[in-house]
């Protein structure tokens, strides 16, 4: 019986990833082309989550989260240890998890503070990505990333997981366009553009 709810569950959540990623309207041709290819790989199979450490299965899903000051409209990164650069908070959705929840999970774990999810986007992704992480040969794969937007303030206080990170601070969008691509997350720049986008409409 236990098996037959937990595979419902998951049905349940499956599906709801589903319509969380229709529901995304790419903002370039990019994102036009990683939506599809994350909705083919949703229609292929359930096996979506990560079950073993660093990439079973590759592609797996992620849920990246931006908090988003909008007195200047900068967001907080983290210098992340792992991936030598500066990303956005987020981790690996875990098996039968809503992204929500992983978003809810993991601002707590990384930075010590609740999720307030923006009043615009909700808890719904407002940004898909499919991206090839870096690192050692065996250990690359390929994340699929569901980005969501947090509210958040210069002023606030956080707790950041120092074993995963480098440091945290916030960035105006100026300073990640004027930044050496190397340093931050490749699609960083596209996401605040759409955001500034939608923020003027």
């Amino acid at each position: 019986m236990l098996r037959v709810v937990g595979s419902i569950r998951g049905v349940r959540v499956h599906n709801e990833i589903r319509a969380l990623v229709e529901a995304v309207v790419p903002a370039d041709e990019l994102e036009a082309r990683h939506r599809a290819e994350c909705l083919a790989w949703l229609g292929g199979t359930h096996d979506i989550f990560r079950r073993e450490k660093p990439r079973t299965p590759s592609p797996h899903l992620v849920a990246y989260f931006l908090l988003h000051d909008e007195t200047d409209g900068s967001v907080l990164l983290v210098d992340h240890r792992k991936a030598g650069m500066w990303l956005p908070s987020g981790g690996h959705v875990e098996p039968g998890e809503h992204p929500a929840e992983t978003v809810r999970r993991e601002v707590m774990e990384e930075l010590g503070v609740p999720a307030v999810f923006h009043p615009r986007f909700g808890e719904r992704p407002t940004f898909v990505t499919v991206t090839q992480t870096v690192g050692p040969p065996e250990e690359r794969h390929v994340d699929v990333s569901l980005w969501f937007v947090l509210s958040g303030s210069r002023n606030q206080k956080f707790v950041p997981d120092s074993g995963e990170f480098r440091g945290v601070r916030w960035w105006t969008p100026q300073e990640v366009t004027d930044a050496d691509p190397a340093t931050v997350e490749p699609h960083l720049g596209r996401m605040l553009n759409k955001l500034i986008t939608l923020a003027e409409r």
